[in-house]
């Protein structure tokens, strides 16, 4: 029978209740890893996840908190060592869609997207961070985006914030690897989720002009986002780090002209 690569892994999930997040916990519980399910607002759909994951024969529960509020981060990192006993892996997946004209951007949605995606993923990497010094081990996994890498228009809070993620990826990574600890980032592309689909419907959004622009002709799914995780929890990763590895199926490598794809 052939070894699970998490076997006996703990692990913490941000923004876990749906999308991209929801297949990285399933991701990791299916390679034997026990799995705290984060939300922000759903706890009904966060409980689904928990349920889902221990029907793969793993360990799991649900806890509600604000990424962007520091001691709810620290007490949920704390529920989770007492829980499990340690923490071993901590995905920074939690995140927001700001779009507006940036002569128009509120304020209150700069700051609130900056908050959730990039300080509460140092508020999270911080307090998971110190548990995982004192075990002398453990990974942490950021959600990016190739918004970190190029721009869209529109997005000035969003892509600033995912651009700060790659970062502040490879500061942590610099100082703690001597502790064993490594940090790395996914950057994802257009994800088929329940968000694009919707959007599709809603008519704002041309699921079939994103395909044409991608090399690959496909959007990329959230289970290839999972497998991803995967290698960079295990220890076939272990001496990669502060790596952003992007999954766009070929969206920033291609610099040409769009009607070169649809030849």
């Amino acid at each position: 029978m052939e070894q699970l690569r998490l076997n006996g892994k703990t692990a913490l999930v941000t923004g876990a209740s749906r999308g991209i997040g929801r297949a990285i916990a399933l991701a990791l519980a299916g390679e034997g890893a026990d799995v705290a399910v984060n939300c922000t607002a759903s706890m009904e759909a966060a409980e689904i996840v928990v349920q889902e994951i221990k029907n793969l024969g793993r360990d799991s529960f649900a806890i509600k908190a604000d990424v962007a509020d520091k001691p709810a981060v620290e007490t949920m990192v704390r529920a989770t060592v007492s829980s499990f006993g340690k923490i071993d892996i901590l995905v920074n997946n939690a995140g927001m869609a700001t779009v507006a004209p940036s002569e128009d951007l509120g304020e209150s949605v700069w700051r609130r997207g900056i908050d959730v995606m990039l300080t509460g993923t140092f508020f999270c990497s911080q307090a998971a961070g110190k548990e995982m010094l004192r075990q002398h081990g453990g990974k942490i996994i950021n959600i990016a985006s190739i918004n970190g890498i190029v721009a869209f228009p529109e997005r000035a809070s969003y892509c600033s914030a995912k651009a700060g993620v790659m970062a502040l990826t490879k500061v942590l990574a610099s100082e703690w690897a001597r502790y064993g600890v490594n940090v790395n980032a996914i950057a994802p592309g257009y994800v088929d989720t329940e968000l694009v689909r919707n959007l599709a419907s809603q008519g704002t959004l041309d699921v079939s002009e994103l395909v044409n622009r991608t090399p690959s002709k496909k959007l990329t799914q959230s289970a290839d986002i999972g497998k991803v995780a995967i290698f960079l929890a295990s220890e076939d990763a272990d001496n990669i780090n502060g790596q952003t590895l992007v999954i766009d199926g070929g969206w920033t490598a291609y610099g040409y002209l769009e009607s070169w794809l649809n030849k």
